[in-house]
């Protein structure tokens, strides 16, 4: 297995402390420098925009229940270049970054290029910036940047339309990147139909809005106008070394990652709620259908997110560390789901409990062993609902020195 690290850099109460935001970002660098030294491959760190605090005295709020900041991380260049500066091992990884917010797909390839500039400036840097890709999870955040329902068939056709747009947003995303020159007109054509729809219900509200908006009988498949509307456009910097960007996708839809994939390498980033089926139907598709320029398909090509609750302290036998191991996922899953709650799939939100990887080393090892592919990538999150910097190093430590040698076939 490969292994990396997931930080969320997530300001809320544990146990009631909560720290300011200066601590919570030195604390990352360091845990990041520990990574580094220990091995880790990369650093995968969660993106969010705006304030989740604010938005609960909004009309349309979301995480109601959450305390403080989902994440501190909203712009996963300047990140990277703080963790760069400072490693001399690890790649970056963002997790994920929202290509729809923040100026949309055309200024996140901009920003990519420039970053992919600078970065690869000197011939000796091997380092990737591993960019996943979104179309970000609260749409709060999407809102506040001019991206919403535009009528009332927008509004009734979403999460569904919200698909397609993230769709429009990928092919100028990745087609600016390739270095095309590109114009709307270059872009696929939305459009909506039952297929696009869980439920005959949902497809006739979508139906009845656009008869009260146009007047007009809805018809099978609806066009609906491209959100961006531009004339032929070209990214610069243009010169810079590809081989050093890593296109990771933010999306289980087996449609769009095959589409995409006809247009550039692009693998999966993949969630810890994702369940077994779909990972193996997405390793077998993807087998076929990746991208020639990005080689031969591998497991480690859709890194997985696991949690992780490891007790390696000393001091305590086996028994007490195992022990204290579910006593602490159990106290910080359960105030997490809760934060959560009404924004994930109850079920996901069960396979993803049973998917955290908690114990003494040797159990950690155990069920690593049961659970995942050898080939598999992992990317493991140390920092979940705590904030005891020196603990989390220690486990990630101990992870290092005490469960990777009980592995066969495992790579830092």
């Amino acid at each position: 297995m490969d292994f990396d690290v997931f930080f969320s850099i997530c300001q809320t109460p544990v146990a009631g402390y909560c720290p300011d935001e200066a601590t919570m970002l030195r604390q990352f660098l360091e845990q990041v420098e520990a990574a580094d030294t220990l091995g880790y491959g990369c650093a995968w760190v969660a993106e969010s925009h705006l304030s989740t605090e604010v938005q609960k005295r909004n009309r349309r709020p979301v995480v109601q229940h959450f305390q403080g900041e989902i994440g501190l991380n909203n712009d996963i260049f300047q990140l990277a270049q703080q963790v760069f500066a400072r490693t001399k091992q690890i790649e970056v990884g963002s997790a994920v970054m929202n290509i729809l917010c923040n100026g949309g797909p055309i200024a996140a390839a901009e920003r990519t290029a420039a970053f992919a500039s600078w970065h690869g400036l000197h011939a000796e840097e091997t380092r990737r910036l591993r960019i996943g890709f979104s179309a970000g999870r609260f749409d709060f955040m999407n809102r506040a940047y001019g991206i919403d329902a535009r009528d009332a068939v927008e509004a009734a056709a979403w999460p569904a339309y919200k698909g397609q747009l993230f769709r429009e947003a990928c092919h100028i995303f990745l087609r600016l990147l390739n270095g095309e020159v590109l114009s709307s007109e270059d872009t696929p054509e939305t459009t909506l139909s039952r297929a696009n729809f869980r439920s005959d219900e949902d497809w006739e509200r979508v139906c009845q809005a656009w008869v009260q908006t146009h007047g007009t009988e809805a018809p099978e498949v609806m066009t609906i106008a491209k959100r961006w509307d531009f004339e032929e456009i070209k990214v610069v910097p243009q010169a810079w070394r590809r081989e050093l960007m890593d296109l990771i996708l933010g999306s289980h839809d087996p449609k769009l990652q095959e589409e995409l994939n006809q247009i550039a390498p692009v693998k999966v980033f993949n969630l810890s709620i994702t369940s077994e089926e779909v990972i193996e139907n997405t390793h077998q598709r993807l087998a076929a259908a990746y991208h020639p320029d990005g080689g031969a398909w591998g497991r480690a090509n859709m890194p997985r997110t696991v949690m992780v609750f490891l007790n390696a302290e000393e001091g305590l036998s086996q028994e007490q560390r195992q022990a204290a191991a579910r006593e602490e996922a159990q106290a910080a899953l359960s105030e997490y789901w809760h934060a959560l709650e009404g924004t994930l799939d109850p079920k996901k939100v069960e396979g993803a409990t049973e998917n955290a990887l908690v114990g003494d080393p040797e159990e950690v090892a155990k069920q690593l062993q049961e659970r995942f592919h050898q080939d598999d990538c992992l990317m493991l999150w140390f920092d979940f609902y705590r904030h005891d910097s020196a603990r989390i190093m220690r486990d990630m430590k101990a992870f290092q020195e005490q469960v990777v040698p009980l592995l066969d076939g495992a790579r830092a």
